[in-house]
């Protein structure tokens, strides 16, 4: 709040009379009007600073700065950007598209599958893997020439998936089997079967023999061995309901679930416990996080808007920002070495009627209308 500098007759105190007022007094009152005049203007400047370094707070710049019509036939799912060759690969069902993020332009599209989800790169550069879903497989290509090279089986309905740096493994978790498959990245063989107490969501890695998965239908966090290839423990993560998308912050150790309900849960990824719960917008199925910035990304897609989320300590988070995006922008990727934010996007016509066989349709999307909203500063 800035100084009041108005001066008037009220301003004088009542015990001084008007024609007491000496020139003695007045220049007094001068003097005192322009100290007051001067902290007036130092507490103006001191405040717009403030007001400036909390509108940078709370407005982080992202914006919708690009839409790319993409078309293409199916839905999707995961999409996540290749580091060696900055090509953003989006899982399509029956295909998946890997599109060139300098042009917008699509410049592969590799077929022979029946339901796909993931999509997770190794570290030197070469290898790729993604899960067909339907097939019970997950598919081995080369990313330099997009052809697949292999097919490994795993349990049932393969869906989100994580490449071990640590231990050169692939994680496949499949949703409708409750368990993970974990393949040897060298020779792509699975070494290891582990059940899993519900329906695995997306997994994470801390790097360092740890790996993370949300568990969809009993709210809960398992934390398993990524050596001895076992289950360590499972934590609740109240009051998160169905979390789906999840992201991790390894100098801090926490993880980043996005749940139901508009909320996001923190949990400390060495105890278990939950110790921060940020606001977030309706039907996310996705969270990156930026190590960069200590941002935070949670896709909405029944919102329509990508929430933005600023770490400020390990247990301490603020919501900075929400873009509007678009309703059924539900997943995306986040390229890691410019910042810059991919959420998939699609216009549907209206929901069919429920029957007995499929008592909650899907409505049928228009032919057409997929297209990359591209996020950025």
């Amino acid at each position: 709040m800035g100084l009041d500098v108005r001066m008037d007759a009220g301003s004088f105190p009542k015990a001084f009379p008007v024609e007491l007022r000496s020139e003695s007094f007045e220049q007094d009152r001068l003097k005192e009007m322009g100290m007051r005049m001067k902290l007036a203007v130092v507490a103006g400047v001191f405040a717009g600073l403030s007001l400036a370094g909390l509108s940078g707070v709370a407005q982080t710049g992202y914006k919708v700065t690009a839409e790319w019509k993409v078309g293409g036939d199916g839905g999707w799912d995961y999409l996540a950007v290749d580091p060696a060759t900055n090509e953003l690969y989006v899982t399509r069902g029956a295909h998946v598209m890997a599109i060139d993020t300098a042009t917008g332009k699509v410049v592969a599209d590799i077929t022979g599958f029946k339901g796909t989800h993931g999509v997770v790169f190794s570290n030197d550069g070469k290898t790729g893997w993604i899960s067909d879903g339907r097939s019970n497989e997950v598919a081995v290509f080369d990313r330099a020439t997009h052809a697949m090279t292999a097919k490994v089986a795993t349990g049932a309905n393969p869906d989100g998936m994580v490449f071990d740096e640590f231990t050169q493994t692939v994680w496949a978790f499949n949703g409708t089997g409750k368990s993970a498959t974990v393949i040897d990245a060298k020779t792509n063989t699975a070494v290891a079967t582990i059940p899993l107490p519900g329906k695995p969501e997306f997994p994470v890695t801390d790097g360092k023999g740890s790996i993370f998965v949300n568990i969809e239908d009993k709210n809960l966090i398992v934390h398993l061995d990524a050596v001895k290839k076992v289950k360590l423990a499972e934590w609740s993560i109240a009051p998160c309901d169905s979390p789906s998308g999840q992201a991790i912050d390894v100098k801090s150790n926490r993880l980043f679930s996005v749940c139901d309900g508009g909320v996001m849960t923190v949990t400390d990824a060495a105890t278990g416990k939950v110790v921060a719960t940020p606001k977030i917008g309706d039907g996310p199925d996705a969270a990156w996080f930026d190590a960069k910035t200590g941002l935070i990304f949670s896709s909405n897609g029944q919102s329509g808007t990508l929430t933005i989320v600023h770490e400020d300590s390990a247990d301490k988070y603020t919501v900075v920002d929400t873009v509007k995006t678009a309703a059924s922008g539900r997943t995306m990727a986040l390229d890691a070495k410019t910042g810059t934010v991919y959420v998939v996007v699609g216009k549907f016509g209206p929901r069919p009627a429920p029957t007995a066989e499929n008592p909650r349709p899907w409505p049928t999307m228009i032919p057409g209308s997929f297209e990359v909203l591209v996020v950025s500063r």
